[in-house]
This record gives C-alpha cells, sequence and structure tokens, in this order.
C-alpha cells in the first residue's frame, strides 16, 4: 500500500511540476542545463534532469520590498548563479528594447536595489556581472559605466560618448546588418572590459520629417550609411578597471573602410577578433593581447562573393561561434567555401584546418557539447524547406540525424549553454507548432509528459507543397494555399507572395502562409511562395551566392519564369495575377511588375527599395559590390529603372518614419512614375516605420487597404 501511494505520491507531483512550467518561456542559466520561468511573477529554476523539482529563489514579495516595480523582462545571472539582474522597463532603441533599467538582487537574501541612480531612466543596456562578482558594468547614452555592488558607487570608464561616438553598443546599420548589439565583454577574471568604440563623426544623416506631432513639422535625423559612403570607424579597446585606462588594439587595415563584426575573450590576455573588409569577401581572424595591443593573424578567408559571419535565415547561427576545443588548442569556424555550408575546425597558430561536417549537403552550426565532443547543426539534406537537427562527433567525424523522424517539417532548437538540453520545436504546413523539452542524447523527451499530441493549424485555407522547373532548368520550391473548396475544374485568381534577396526565405515547411494573402485564400484565391536562387536556403554556396551583382536579375527573372510554368495549371486564372512584396520583396513586386507585365496584372509593394543607391552600405555593397565599381549593376538592380513598363495595376505602401527603408525610395518612384503617366494608387502611412505598426488603427486600416485594391483589381472567386 505504502508502495502504490508513493507512486502516486511522484506522479502527482511530476504532473504538478507538468502544470506549472510554461515551457514557451523557458530561459537557460549560464553553463548549465537549469532554467528559470515567471511563475506568478516569482522566479523559478528548474533543472532539465529533475523536473519534479524547482526552486523559488526569488518571489515577488520579496522584489516588492526592494522597491522593484515592472515586469520582469530578461534576467542576467552571475557565474555562480547567486545574483542576479532583472531586465524591466524596456524601450525600442532601433529594432529591439535594448534600453531599459536593471535591477540588482542577491539571492540568499533577496534584498536588492534599482542600478544606475542618478543616470536617465530606461537608459541602461547590456548590464553584465564581472566574474569576480564584485562589479556590474553597462552602458548608458553611449558611455560604459561600472557600479560595484558593494559601495553602490558608480563611475564612468568612457567619458566621450556622444551621438556620434557609441562606446559598448552600435549604430543603425552595425546593428540591422551584422547584428551587433551588445558591445562589450568582461575579461575572464574581472580586471578588465574590451568594447567596440563607433565613431560615427563623419557618417552623413538622412533627414526624416514629422509633419503630425506638432504644430511646425521637425526633422528626425537618422545617423545613416548609404551605399558607396565609406563605414563608420569603428576600434576595439580594453579598459583596466584598476587603472581605468583605455589600451586599443592594433588591428590593422583602416577603421573606416573594414567592419570588426565580432569579438570574444578566450584567455585571461587574449581576445579573438573577426575582421571583415569592406566587400565583405575576406574574413581575418586575429588573436589579439590585451597588454600589448598586438594582434596576429590566426586565419584568413577570401570568397568570389561575400563571407556570412551569421545565418541570416534564422539568425541563431553564427559563423565566428568562438567555441574553443580541444582544451583551447583549437576552435569552430563555419564556411561554405567548399561548396557546401560546412564546420571547421582550425588551430590557434593557424597551421591546421580540419573539415568535422564532411557529408554533401549544408550543416549551419548550432552549438556544442564538449562533454560528449558533439557538434550540433542544422541540416535538410533533401528538402529545403524543411529543418532538421544533426550531430557530428569532433572526433571520429561521423554524422547523423538527430531529429526523430516522426518531426517532419521544421525543427528549431534553443540550446542549453551545456549542449545537453533543447527546448524543441517542431511544425510543418499540416501541424501547428510543437514546443517540447529534449534531452539531446537519443533526443529524448522530457517534458511534457505523454505522447505528443499534434494538432492541425487553425485556418480556413489548406496549404501544399510543389517543385516547378522553369526553362532555365532552374527547379524551384514552392508553398501553395488553396480555399477548403477547391475545384480543380474552376479558374482561381493567383497571388504570389515574394521576397526574393539572400535575407530570408519564404517557401518553408511551417503551417500558416503570409498574413495578407492568407486573409483572401478563402474568398477564391490561390496563394504561392516560391524561393528563388539568391535565397538562403539548404541547396549549397552556388544556389546561395550566384546572386552577386545580379539582385534584380536572377531573382526576378526565376521568379518570373516560375510563374510561367505556373500559369500553365488549368485551375490558374492568367488574366488574374497578382504579386505582394515588403521590403526587399517590396524591390522583387516592382521589379516583376515593370519587367514581365504580360506576366503580372496586379501588385502591392510596400517599404520598397527602389534604387539600390539609397540603401545601407553593409547590406548593398555585400551582395551588389560598391557602386562606383558596379553601377551598371546598381542600375539593373533598381526598379525605378524599370518603372516606365508599368502596364498593370500598382498599390505602393510607405511609411514616413521608415528608418530602414526610407521614405525617399517612395518618392523618387513617384516621380518615375508620374514622369511616364503611369498610374497607379498610393498609400502613405505618417510617422511609421518599416513595419507600419505604430499608431491607432494602422494595423488594420493597411489590411483593409490591401484587401480593398486587390478585390476591385485582382476580383475573388473561382469562374
Amino acid at each position: 500500500m505504502k508502495k502504490i501511494f508513493l507512486i502516486f505520491y511522484l506522479f502527482a507531483q511530476t504532473m504538478f511540476a507538468q502544470n506549472t512550467i510554461n515551457i514557451d518561456k523557458l530561459n537557460w542559466l549560464p553553463e548549465s542545463h537549469s532554467f528559470w520561468v515567471n511563475e506568478q511573477d516569482n522566479i523559478a529554476v528548474y533543472d532539465a534532469k529533475k523536473l519534479t523539482e524547482n526552486k523559488i529563489v526569488l518571489t515577488k514579495d520579496q522584489m516588492k520590498a526592494s522597491g522593484f516595480q515592472g515586469e520582469i523582462e530578461k534576467l542576467v545571472w552571475n557565474a555562480t548563479k547567486t545574483k542576479v539582474l532583472i531586465y524591466t522597463n524596456s524601450k525600442k532603441v532601433w529594432r529591439a528594447n535594448t534600453k531599459g533599467d536593471y535591477w540588482y538582487f542577491d539571492l540568499a537574501t533577496g534584498k536588492g536595489y534599482q542600478l544606475g541612480k542618478g543616470l536617465d531612466a530606461s537608459s541602461l543596456m547590456f548590464a553584465k556581472f564581472s566574474n569576480d562578482n564584485m562589479n556590474v558594468a553597462y552602458v548608458s547614452k553611449h558611455n560604459i559605466y561600472l557600479e560595484n555592488l558593494q559601495s553602490h558607487a558608480i563611475k564612468p570608464l568612457t567619458k566621450d560618448g556622444t551621438a556620434k561616438i557609441i562606446n559598448g553598443t552600435f549604430d543603425w546599420v552595425y546593428e540591422e546588418e551584422l547584428a551587433c548589439r551588445d558591445g562589450f565583454r568582461w575579461s575572464p577574471d574581472g580586471s578588465s572590459i574590451a568594447f567596440w568604440s563607433v565613431d560615427a563623426t563623419d557618417t552623413k544623416y538622412h533627414l526624416m520629417i514629422n509633419n503630425t506631432d506638432s504644430l511646425y513639422s521637425y526633422v528626425v535625423p537618422v545617423e545613416y550609411p548609404k551605399a558607396g559612403e565609406k563605414p563608420s570607424s569603428v576600434k576595439i579597446g580594453v579598459i583596466d578597471i584598476a587603472s581605468e585606462k583605455t589600451n586599443w588594439l592594433a588591428i590593422p587595415g583602416e577603421a573606416d573602410n573594414n567592419y570588426l563584426p565580432r569579438m570574444e575573450w578566450i584567455g585571461k590576455n587574449e581576445l579573438m577578433i573577426v575582421q571583415l573588409n569592406r566587400h565583405q569577401n575576406e574574413a581575418t581572424i586575429y588573436n589579439c593581447d590585451s597588454n600589448t595591443g598586438k594582434a596576429s593573424v590566426i586565419y584568413q578567408e577570401k570568397s568570389k562573393a561575400w563571407i556570412d559571419v551569421f545565418d541570416i535565415s534564422s539568425g541563431v547561427y553564427d559563423g565566428f561561434s568562438c567555441t574553443l576545443v580541444d582544451n583551447g588548442k583549437s576552435f569552430l569556424w563555419s564556411s561554405d567555401a567548399d561548396g557546401w555550408m560546412h564546420v571547421y575546425k582550425i588551430s590557434m597558430d593557424g597551421k591546421k584546418k580540419e573539415l568535422i561536417t564532411k557529408e554533401n549537403f549544408d550543416s549551419y552550426f548550432l552549438a556544442y557539447n564538449k562533454e560528449t565532443k558533439t557538434i550540433y547543426s542544422s541540416s535538410s539534406p533533401t528538402d529545403a524547406t524543411q529543418r532538421y537537427l544533426y550531430e557530428t562527433n569532433l572526433d571520429t567525424k561521423k554524422t547523423k540525424r538527430t531529429t526523430p523522424a516522426e518531426f517532419d517539417g521544421t525543427n528549431t532548437y534553443t540550446f542549453s549553454p551545456d549542449g545537453a538540453f533543447a527546448k524543441h520545436n517542431n511544425s510543418n504546413i499540416n501541424r501547428n507548432w510543437n514546443t517540447r523539452l529534449v534531452a539531446l542524447k537519443n533526443h529524448e523527451k522530457i517534458f511534457p509528459l505523454g505522447k505528443d499530441n499534434f494538432v492541425k493549424p487553425e485556418r480556413d485555407y489548406s496549404l501544399e507543397k510543389f517543385k516547378v522547373k522553369t526553362i532555365d532548368n532552374v527547379e524551384l520550391d514552392g508553398i501553395m494555399a488553396k480555399p477548403l473548396d477547391f475545384d480543380p475544374t474552376k479558374k482561381y485568381p493567383v497571388f504570389f507572395y515574394v521576397y526574393g534577396e539572400p535575407m530570408t526565405s519564404v517557401a518553408n515547411d511551417e503551417p500558416y502562409f503570409n498574413d495578407f494573402i492568407a486573409a483572401l485564400v478563402p474568398a477564391g484565391y490561390i496563394g504561392i511562395a516560391l524561393d528563388n536562387r539568391g535565397t538562403p536556403v539548404m541547396k549549397g554556396t552556388e544556389w546561395r551566392k550566384c546572386i552577386y551583382k545580379n539582385i534584380g536579375i536572377i531573382n526576378t527573372r526565376d521568379q518570373a519564369m516560375a510563374a510561367k510554368e505556373i500559369l500553365k495549371w488549368n485551375f490558374i486564372d492568367t488574366d488574374r495575377v497578382a504579386v505582394h512584396g515588403w521590403s526587399g520583396g517590396g524591390a522583387v513586386t516592382l521589379n516583376l511588375l515593370f519587367q514581365y507585365p504580360d506576366i503580372y496584372k496586379t501588385g502591392v509593394a510596400i517599404a520598397a527599395v527602389t534604387d539600390q543607391h539609397f540603401y545601407d552600405n553593409i547590406y548593398t555593397e555585400r551582395y551588389m559590390g560598391l557602386p562606383n565599381e558596379s553601377e551598371a549593376a546598381y542600375k539593373q538592380a533598381s526598379p525605378v529603372t524599370y518603372a516606365k513598363n508599368l502596364k498593370g495595376n500598382l498599390l505602393y505602401i510607405h511609411g514616413t518614419g521608415d528608418d530602414n527603408v526610407h521614405y525617399k525610395n517612395a518618392e523618387v518612384l513617384i516621380n518615375e512614375l508620374v514622369k511616364y503617366d503611369k498610374m497607379f494608387n498610393l498609400m502613405i502611412y505618417p510617422n511609421r516605420t518599416h513595419s507600419i505598426s505604430e499608431g491607432e488603427g494602422t494595423g488594420q486600416h493597411l489590411g483593409n487597404t490591401f484587401i480593398k485594391f486587390i478585390m476591385e483589381y485582382s476580383p475573388a472567386g473561382a469562374k
């Protein structure tokens, strides 16, 4: 009887834990497989091996007693997990909410206080502990500050920060195009801080106009280097905490004609730095001495096109992972120089480079388990619309698929820092997102209990995958949305959704189609998304990089030639062909309407780059080269070049507060269309940014504008 009771008790305890853990809100603790979750404003910590045991490390009453106000947005832990910083009251800087307030709490006592007293509210960025637990460093108004946790004394470690001198964080273009936000790193012993310093003095402002928020209009300046303009000058310094002196690293090359996208400590006095040249087709890895500033070359790599330092398609892969192996004698580096994205092991002296993932398919590095010497990567050898987890042993080089066969489709993983566990998300076109916690050894499910309950997507249309081969012998993957009452004997208007540039893919094995087009499909439309050459899908280097200096040409032709084949299908009405894209997809939409007016009858382009010269230098020069070297390519890539060819129906939409793709693009296009007496529809949203999401009623108005236009010019319904 006691045994039965004990089993019931353990089962009940397990079910209690299962009911309280919100796995979607799981956040890993450093250097472990423990995680924290917010349980009714109490901070609870779990060990992934012991989910029946949780520990409330900080209660809402303790936080309230210390004066904490706000929501728990993020936690920053010290190395020993005995102290924590709570990030709250955040505000957007560019794309992300990277400035806010930080509160410090000692978990042993439950007592805490707000950091940065005397500094502006919601101005602190990237606060983190020194490894000796004595100090916290953070950025405020482009200066780095040190706050002692015992005396509460605050002192600036840099003092020259201004709107143009940026310490410890980055300017707009570094964040947007190189995924750089947090701009400083504590040394392993807590005696110094390495940081980026950006001098944007010579970088010009793009001026936006606010016409609505005051009696008189005013200018909103955005520091923005456009294609052909030199980058901001960037250097890396090391601050000695004791003396407060800064030692600048002597990295070769012009500071305003190269990029420094990655930097990490690899020893007490050693930093590993990645430098990209202006063209971004040459990467150099340096070992830098933090005391002398000397930079020694470890490794160099060149490309005929460009070198990626992160996986653009997912945002989780970092080509420079700074993952040390062989007891610090080597590191892992990712490259697609041999035709596939592969993981390499490079010795710290640069003399030995060893291929680790050897299969003839792309392997995007995700994580490393140093205990088992397992490299985890994302691959999809046979279907580029999907993603699966693979593992490779560092010593044997043997590779196998980790994701079980039943998880067909798109699989993403959020790894514990030790590479032993992960939050696993699976979906496909007929399966809604399903989140689980797994032990990566044997991909064992540990949460929630029981069999996986795969659920159908909540939608009023169907999805299917297909392939189409063009007259150029190029095979494209496609996703097609159909109304539930689809009748193959009838003809339907078709609506293409495009992006088409190297930043993202759209033909993914996932449960939902583009929101705007999906809203129209039930009314009697066919929605189609295609990934052309140049999109970041797992089809090898040549597929992804043949678009170099060919944006607007290769991608546009692939889309148009694929559409030609699709228009041969019996159920497609060739007189009702529409296309839509946003940002880079907006540019492709315009190019399709202008270059292939006999195929595409109607289009909705939102926030498009209409002239390649107008976009930022890092993105544009990466894929197009410098304007003075590639002027013909820039002209060919720009939709404004072909605006005179418009025959069909165009709705153009832009926000005047777009700091990414500036409203200037709209007015230049408008001028060109007017010049050639081309009629079109226009919707401008005052002060809205690139997402056109700000302001009461904006989302609904944008959706209604979109749908009304399509219903009028490409009417719904099968014939």
